[in-house]
């Protein structure tokens, strides 16, 4: 790239005519000069000294001209920076977006006294830290939460995250770009389910004749299979915890669901969910899982308040659990047909082959009340 510096003939133009046309010109060619990174430190100090006489000139467009040239540039004195992102909107919007010489204290106070468009260029950085996204969501506007959490370079932690649930949890504005986040907390994400789970119940019982009860049902079915679609093998046991915490707090630690997560593989939930329930330390719930004797899952479940027919379930699914450990299986889809193959052997029930799944032995636990 050719290097952009004053000339001659640009000094002579400048005293012959000030415009800001000229001006701006001359803030573009001093910031390229600047920006190569080849000056010498008087040379530097001299570039230096034209930004902050720049800066008190009165015309936007020189102040245009300025913060488009240097928003990039990590080298740009602090002061010039920030008196650039504190301007107009015009002037402010690339340097904010887009350097790295303000703080987080700049940032915050940009938050506190500017408007929408300046929080949205904020929300809109390659990397948001926690502290600002927190501040942004403080604002209480849709559009600048909305713009952070399509983010994936915010750092939103888990208590700003819930914030953000708590206020705009309902604006699809906000849920939708969160919910398309490449990571999200397991405890957010199952708000997140249920919150979609309660909208489409009344999106069903307001466009069609279905019946209340009706619409439950099917909607606590699909918010038990979302749930357990949030588990994972690799998920760490105090995200289970909580997770498991929050929806026995929610009221919708349910029996089938607790059921639904055994069969689909994620024994930590399943165990974690009847400590839970029983009240009783995870180990002692391990222990009473793993008995070889009969008496053991029977009495926690029990304790736990989960239906008789629901044992003989547990005691197959943990079965196959077992032998899949013993035989390093590890793929999922041969797992869960193997579970369900099994479980159902031990109902004694006689089904055709396109119905054998989770739903299917869902529905059959139910009638077997």
């Amino acid at each position: 790239m050719e290097q952009r510096t004053l000339t001659g003939n640009d000094v002579s133009r400048l005293l012959q005519d000030p415009s800001p046309e000229n001006r701006a010109e001359a803030a573009v060619k001093v910031s390229g000069a600047f920006n190569a990174g080849n000056l010498s430190d008087n040379e530097r100090k001299i570039a230096e000294t034209i930004f902050r006489t720049m800066i008190k000139d009165a015309a936007v467009l020189v102040h245009t001209a300025l913060s488009e040239s240097l928003a990039d540039n990590p080298d740009v004195p602090h002061d010039v920076a920030k008196s650039l992102a504190l301007d107009v909107a015009e002037v402010a919007l690339p340097m904010i977006e887009s350097s790295y010489v303000l703080t987080d204290e700049d940032l915050i106070e940009i938050i506190e006294t500017k408007g929408e468009v300046e929080q949205q260029a904020i929300a809109r950085r390659d990397t948001v830290s926690s502290t600002i996204a927190d501040a942004l969501v403080d604002t209480d506007n849709e559009n600048v939460v909305a713009s952070l959490v399509s983010n994936e370079g915010a750092d939103i932690s888990h208590a700003t995250f819930e914030k953000v649930l708590d206020k705009f949890g309902d604006k699809e504005i906000v849920s939708d770009p969160l919910s398309r986040r490449a990571a999200l907390p397991l405890k957010v994400s199952e708000r997140l389910v249920t919150m979609v789970s309660d909208k489409i119940r009344e999106h069903i019982m307001s466009r069609h004749d279905v019946s209340e009860a009706m619409a439950s049902d099917l909607l606590l079915e699909a918010r038990e299979k979302a749930t357990v679609s949030l588990l994972g093998k690799n998920q760490l046991g105090y995200d289970v915890v909580g997770l498991v915490k929050q929806i026995h707090e929610n009221e919708r630690l349910t029996p089938t669901l607790i059921i639904r997560a055994l069969c689909m593989g994620d024994v930590l939930f399943f165990e974690t969910a009847l400590s839970v329930l029983a009240g009783i330390p995870a180990i002692n719930v391990y222990e009473l899982i793993h008995d070889k004797g009969t008496l053991g899952l029977s009495k926690l479940f029990e304790r736990a308040g989960i239906p008789e027919h629901f044992v003989k379930v547990a005691k197959a699914a943990m079965k196959v659990s077992e032998e899949m450990v013993r035989t390093s299986g590890d793929d999922r889809k041969i797992y869960q047909t193997l579970m369900i193959e099994r479980v159902l052997t031990a109902l004694e029930s006689e089904m055709e082959t396109e119905n054998e799944s989770v739903d299917y032995l869902i529905s059959k636990l139910n009638r077997s009340k």
